[in-house]
C-alpha cells in the first residue's frame, strides 16, 4: 500500500472502467525496483481488472543534453523494458515528444498514473497532460524519501531549516515497496505508434537531433543493474571512511550514484534501506547528503520559480554582488576558454577536464569550480549563466535539482553572508591556497591526467 501523502490527483476527471488499459507514464522514475508509482499503477490496474501499459516519452535535444545523456537513459530504459516484459507488462517509448505520445493513447486509456518531477519542464508536461486528458491523471511521488509538501510548503532557507523538519519523518516514509503481479498481461496490447527501437541508438539519436560531445563519459553504463552494482561497491569499499575522505579530491571516495539518481534508475529509499544496516559512524554523513541535501534541492526548484536564473538568488546575495560588479578582475575568461579548460589555474583546469571528459566532478571541486567562474567572469550574472550551462551540458547529472542548487550555492544560495571582499562581496570565497592547505591537490591533478591519457 502506497502512503496517501505520495499520491496526488492532478485533474478532476474520473477513471474510465470500460477502457482497454491503464497507463503508467514513466518519466522520472526509470526503474522497476522500489518504484512507488509503478507499484500503485499495478494495484490500480488490477483493481480495474485490466492490463497496465507503461509509457515513456522522449524529448528531442532536451536542454543541452547530448549523446552521453541519451545513451545512459536509453540503456536504462532497455533494461526496464525487458524486466517489465518478464512481468507481462508492455512498455512503449514514443520518440517524437513526451505529451504527444501520451495524447495518442488517450482514446484507449482508463486513466494515467505518473511519477513526479520537480523542474519546470517536468511540471509543464504534467500540467499539459492534466488539462488534455479526459480521464484521471494521478501523480505518485517516488524519487524522494519524504514527500515534498509533507516536509515543507515553502522554500527553505538552508539545510539546517529543512533538516529539523525532515529527519523525524524519514523512517516512516522509507518503506520498501514491490509491485504485485499483474492480473492481465499487456504484452499483446496494440498502440497507435511504433515504439522507439533501443537496439539502434545512432538512428534514434539522429531522429532526436542529439549532439555528440564525446568523452569517456560515454563508457559509463546506465541502468538499474549497474546502479545496484555501484551501490554495493560503495557500501563494501568506501562507506567506511566516507565521513573523513569524501571531501578529498585526490582520493575519489564518492558513491558515483548521482547520475543514477538523476535518471531515476535507483531509489533514494533503496539506498537508505541498504545503507542504514551498516554500523558505521559514516552512515549519518552519507545519509545527510542523500536525503537532507538532495531534498533541499528538490524544495529549491519546486518553490523558487527562478531556480535556473540569476535573479532567483537570495536578495542579500544579489545586492552584495551588484555592489561589487565593477570590481577589477585580475583574470577574465570567455565561455569558450572555460569550456576548453584554458585558464591559469591547473586545479580548476583539471576539474573542468574531469567534467567534460568523464561527466562528473568531485563535489568539493564543484564548489571551487563555480566560485572561480564568478571571479573570472565580467559580471556575476554572466558567471551564473556560464556555470549552469557548463553543468547542464557536461555533467551526467546535469539539469537536475542538485545541479541547479549546487550552482546557486556558489553564488550564495543556502549559505550565509561572509566577510566582505572584492568581487564576491559577502558571498563565500574560495581559493587555490585553501585547496593546497587542505588536500594533496596536486595528486588530484595527476590522477586526472593519468585517467585522460588511458
Amino acid at each position: 500500500m502506497i502512503d496517501a501523502q505520495r499520491i496526488q490527483l492532478l485533474n478532476d476527471k474520473q477513471l474510465d472502467g470500460t477502457a482497454r488499459y491503464l497507463v503508467y507514464w514513466m518519466q522520472a522514475s526509470q526503474r522497476v525496483k522500489q518504484n512507488d508509482a509503478l507499484a500503485y499503477a499495478v494495484e490500480l490496474a488490477n483493481s480495474l481488472n485490466m492490463p497496465l501499459l507503461v509509457y515513456f516519452g522522449l524529448a528531442a535535444a532536451f536542454n543541452e543534453a547530448s549523446v552521453r545523456h541519451y545513451r545512459f537513459l536509453a540503456e536504462g530504459l532497455s533494461e526496464v523494458q525487458q524486466e517489465l516484459k518478464r512481468r507481462s507488462i508492455r512498455m512503449v517509448i514514443h520518440q517524437a515528444g513526451v505529451v504527444e505520445g501520451l495524447e495518442k493513447l488517450i482514446p484507449f486509456a482508463a486513466g494515467v498514473v505518473v511519477d513526479r518531477g520537480y523542474t519546470r519542464a517536468e511540471r509543464q508536461w504534467r500540467k499539459t497532460a492534466a488539462e488534455l486528458l479526459p480521464v484521471s491523471l494521478i501523480q505518485v511521488e517516488s524519487n524522494v524519501v519524504v514527500p515534498l509538501e509533507a516536509v515543507s510548503t515553502k522554500e527553505e532557507y538552508s539545510a539546517a531549516t529543512l533538516r529539523r523538519k525532515i529527519e523525524p519523518m524519514i523512517s516512516y516514509f522509507a518503506q520498501e515497496v514491490e509491485p504485485e503481479e499483474v492480473k492481465h498481461s499487456s504484452l499483446s496490447v496494440v498502440v497507435p505508434f511504433s515504439s522507439a527501437d533501443l537496439s539502434d541508438l545512432p538512428a534514434l539519436f539522429n531522429i532526436l537531433g542529439v549532439k555528440d560531445r564525446g568523452g569517456k563519459a560515454l563508457q559509463l553504463r546506465g541502468g538499474e543493474k549497474e546502479a545496484q552494482r555501484k551501490l554495493s561497491t560503495f557500501l563494501e569499499t568506501r562507506l567506511d571512511g566516507y565521513a573523513q575522505k569524501r571531501s578529498d579530491p585526490s582520493l575519489d571516495w564518492s558513491s558515483g550514484l548521482s547520475p543514477y539518481l538523476h535518471f531515476g534508475q535507483i531509489s533514494p529509499v533503496d539506498i537508505y534501506l541498504r545503507t542504514r544496516s551498516f554500523d558505521l559512524p559514516d552512515v549519518p554523513v552519507f545519509l545527510e547528503e542523500l536525503i537532507v541535501r538532495r531534498e533541499l534541492a528538490m524544495n529549491y526548484v519546486f518553490f523558487n520559480p527562478l531556480y535556473d536564473q540569476y535573479e532567483g538568488l537570495p536578495s542579500w546575495a544579489l545586492k552584495t554582488l551588484s555592489l561589487h560588479e565593477a570590481d577589477k578582475r585580475q583574470y577574465r575568461y570567455t565561455y569558450a576558454q572555460l569550456e576548453a579548460a584554458q585558464t591559469h589555474d591547473p586545479y580548476w583546469n583539471a576539474a573542468q577536464k574531469e567534467m567534460v571528459e568523464f561527466g562528473t566532478m568531485h563535489n568539493y571541486l564543484r564548489m571551487y569550480w563555480g566560485k572561480k567562474i564568478l571571479e573570472w567572469s565580467p559580471t556575476p550574472k554572466e558567471a551564473f549563466v556560464t556555470a549552469l550551462s557548463l553543468n547542464n551540458r557536461y555533467q551526467m547529472d546535469g539539469r537536475d535539482p542538485n545541479g541547479y542548487a549546487g550552482v546557486a550555492w556558489c553564488f550564495g544560495k543556502h549559505d550565509r553572508p561572509w566577510t566582505e571582499r572584492a568581487i564576491f562581496g559577502n558571498v563565500r570565497y574560495m581559493n587555490d591556497k585553501g585547496l593546497e592547505r587542505k588536500f594533496n591537490i596536486k595528486a588530484y591533478v595527476k590522477r586526472i591526467e593519468e585517467q585522460l591519457s588511458t
